[in-house]
């Protein structure tokens, strides 16, 4: 993380994208740290993160125009494969929004789009996946050419393909 700067956008995990409006230097447990402070685009708050600590968090960079490729294809062609034990499948996806990686928030969208083919979801989960698909389209925003409408309807249009022909283990 030593190479970001002011005006630079990363994905802060579970929020989405922040701006760095700021860095500062600070001294921190007797060592000089440098202080990001990143404004939160959906909701307007302003965190402040160690710069040792960024990519613990899970603090990263946008996700790359072959990242997104990757991503469009995993939602498209990708197996999938959900736990029916629901306390255990609604742990495993929060330690994966928590991730910050773009591909495991992708692997939530799409195993609740799945589920929810299945039965309703219940509200923690709907709320999940809508989290989920948020996250995605509006990193994807960022990165690409398309609208929010066009990217909305790319993501769903994918995991609509993904499930089209196929039958995904459920395990129990």
């Amino acid at each position: 993380m030593d190479n970001i700067s002011v005006g630079d956008k990363v994905i802060y995990p579970n929020q989405g994208i922040g701006i760095v409006e700021d860095i500062q230097k600070a001294n921190l447990y007797g060592e000089e740290s440098r202080i990001f402070h990143l404004r939160i685009l959906t909701n307007d708050t302003l965190i402040m993160v160690p710069s040792t600590s960024a990519k613990e968090i899970g603090i990263r960079r946008l996700a790359s125009e072959k990242k997104v490729k990757q991503l469009f294809h995993f939602l498209e062609n990708g197996a999938v494969n959900v736990t029916k034990n629901w306390k255990g499948r609604y742990k495993e996806h929060v330690e994966l929004m928590k991730s910050g990686s773009i591909l495991d928030v992708a692997m939530v969208l799409k195993s609740l789009f799945y589920l929810d083919m299945d039965k309703p979801l219940s509200f923690r989960e709907k709320k999940m996946m809508e989290k989920a698909k948020e996250l995605l389209v509006m990193e994807i925003c960022e990165v690409s050419e398309g609208t929010l409408e066009e990217i909305t309807h790319q993501v769903q249009n994918k995991l609509s393909v993904s499930f089209k022909n196929n039958v995904h283990p459920i395990d129990s």
